[in-house]
This record gives C-alpha cells, structure tokens and sequence, in this order.
C-alpha cells in the first residue's frame, strides 16, 4: 500500500507538534511529576493512539487499522522493558529527579529519529527481498530465548554498563563533574562546559535503539507498511516519560513480563516465519514453490494473542506477589 507523501509529510508535522507540546508544556520547567499529572497525560497519549487506529479504520480499512493497533500494543508492551534499564542508567548517573523528564524526552527523541531510518531501511529490505522475513522471524526466537534465559538466570545484570560510542562522548567533550538543574550547558570558572545530562541523553537514545532491533521485525512481523511501523513506534514512544514516572517501582512487581515479552517474541517470530512459508521463494524450501498449506495469522488473532499474553503476565505477577506479602 502507497502513502500519499502529504500524509506522510502531515503526520511528521503532527508527531513534531506532540513532542514540542511536550516540551514546552511539562518539561521546560525542571520538576518531578506528579503521580496525578503522569496518569492523566499517560491516559491522553494512549487515547490518542487509539484515536489514530479508529482513523485507520475509517479511511485506509480495517486490516490497516487492526495492523496499527496490534503494532502499537506490542510497542508499547515492549517499551516497558526499556524502562528498566532507564531506571538504572538513571541511577548510574545519579541524574537528579527534575531532570528526568528533559533527559527522557530528548533521549526518546533522539531514539525516535534513528529508528525513523532503520525503519525505512526495513521497508526497503521487505520489498525487495521477500527471505528476509525468514531473518526477522529467526531472529526473534533467538530473542526470545535469549530473553527467557537472563529472566530465568539467578546472575541478571543491574549494572549499566556505558559502550564504547558513550565513553568516547564523555573523552571528547568538556564534561563538569556535576549537574545544572536541566541544563546542558553550564560554566565552571568562566568557562563553558558540557553538563552529564548530554551524557544520559546519548545513552537513553542509544539504549532504546538497541531494543529496537528487536521491536522494528516484531512489528513487520504485523504489517509491511513502513507508514504503519514508523507511527506505531512513535505513539508508543510518545508518553514514555510519564509512564517512567507513572509506574516507577511497580515495574519491579511485574515479575512475569520478560516471560510475557519473550512469549510474544516468539509467537510473532512464528507468524513471520509461517507467511514467509506460505510466500516462500527460497529454491531448497519445497522447491522454491509457496507452501499453500501453511495457515495465515490475522492481526485480529495477533492482537487477541498479544493482549492475552500481557494479561495473563499481569495477572500471574500480581498473584505472586500477593503470596509473597502473605
């Protein structure tokens, strides 16, 4: 399906228009968030998401509309992990509360714009090279495994631990040993120097780009249209920063979500790799010829999946959790 560029250039404009809204309206101002303000935005955000899928619906149909919201739950599903290792590079940092919210936006920021070019180096991988999705199917088990092993490891890392791109921003820069309030820029004795807080702003974009390796297949694994992949991205980045501050410790309660997010993972993983089967051009895969028998996964059944995957994760962690108290 072809996206008029005025709607392209139209919905760029609008996402520009939310994260300066967000900007000017909440973290302008150095202050910690109210659990009252973090709710209240975090609802507004997923309101307007689900607003933009029942556009959908109405205007480019049903199957595109149900690819929207299942990529934007997933999304956002998936975007909880990162906030775990926020957490903990916030702490690494020792980042001071009033900060938070500068540093997490412009971070999401940054990450929203890289992502914006590997998805569209996705999309053109997708329409030229239909095997590729057998590669994004694999690769998302290999994730999936990977993250059901650390959840069942007894020796999970807490540590951030900066790369070497973060370490050689912290060589080449003129970094003070402390913080300004939210600024980036501050001066010691007369002279200018950079604040940590570009440090943790490079790292938050950073860290979210790498679990965007595997959230970007996931949600090819939903749809191939780039248009659909780059805003579900983006609504589910959008509000980030509340829910941070919205959820805080009780993300340590929901025991269960990595299982959640690996099983989602893998059942996505599956879906790519069974349409790849039943579009399959691979010459040693029954002869290059497609597998007709090979069942189609509607994104109806995707998202009733990935709902009830998140929900039997919550519910389960919430029990545990009881009878730990008890």
């Amino acid at each position: 399906m072809s996206i008029p560029l005025w709607v392209w250039a139209l919905s760029l404009l609008a996402l520009l228009f939310l994260f300066a809204f967000d900007f000017f309206s909440h973290v302008r101002k150095a202050h910690v968030p109210s659990l009252r303000e973090s709710l209240l935005w975090s609802c507004f955000y997923i309101i307007l998401a689900l607003l933009f899928g029942i556009g959908l619906f109405h205007t480019l149909g049903h199957q595109v509309g149900m690819s929207f919201l299942a990529g934007f739950v997933t999304e956002k599903s998936l975007s909880m992990d990162n906030l775990f290792v926020f957490a903990i590079l916030m702490a690494r940092f020792n980042v001071p509360e009033e900060a938070q919210q500068k540093a997490l936006l412009i971070g999401i920021l940054l990450a929203l714009v890289i992502r914006g070019g590997l998805i569209m180096v996705g999309g053109d991988l997708v329409s030229r090279f239909s095997w590729i999705f057998y590669l994004f199917g694999l690769f998302l088990l290999y994730s999936a495994v990977k993250l059901i092993v650390e959840e069942c490891s007894d020796d999970k890392e807490d540590e951030y631990q900066p790369n070497a791109l973060i370490r050689y921003v912290q060589r080449r820069l003129s970094i003070s040993p402390d913080f300004d309030g939210n600024r980036f820029v501050t001066r010691v004795e007369g002279k200018r120097w950079f604040t940590p807080l570009v440090v943790v702003v490079v790292a938050l974009g950073l860290t979210d780009v790498m679990f965007a390796f595997d959230s970007i297949p996931a949600i090819y694994g939903l749809t191939q249209i780039p248009y659909i992949v780059l805003m579900a991205n983006a609504f589910a980045l959008l509000g980030l920063v509340q829910l941070y501050f919205l959820l805080g410790g009780l993300l340590q309660k929901l025991v269960y979500l990595g299982l959640g997010l690996a099983a989602i993972l893998a059942f996505i993983g599956v879906k790519l790799i069974m349409e790849s089967l039943h579009h399959n051009q691979l010459f040693f895969i029954h002869h290059g010829m497609p597998l007709s028998t090979v069942p189609e996964i509607s994104n109806a059944f995707s998202l009733g999946v990935i709902m009830g995957i998140l929900l039997v994760t919550t519910v389960a962690s919430l029990i545990r959790n009881h009878f730990i108290r008890h």
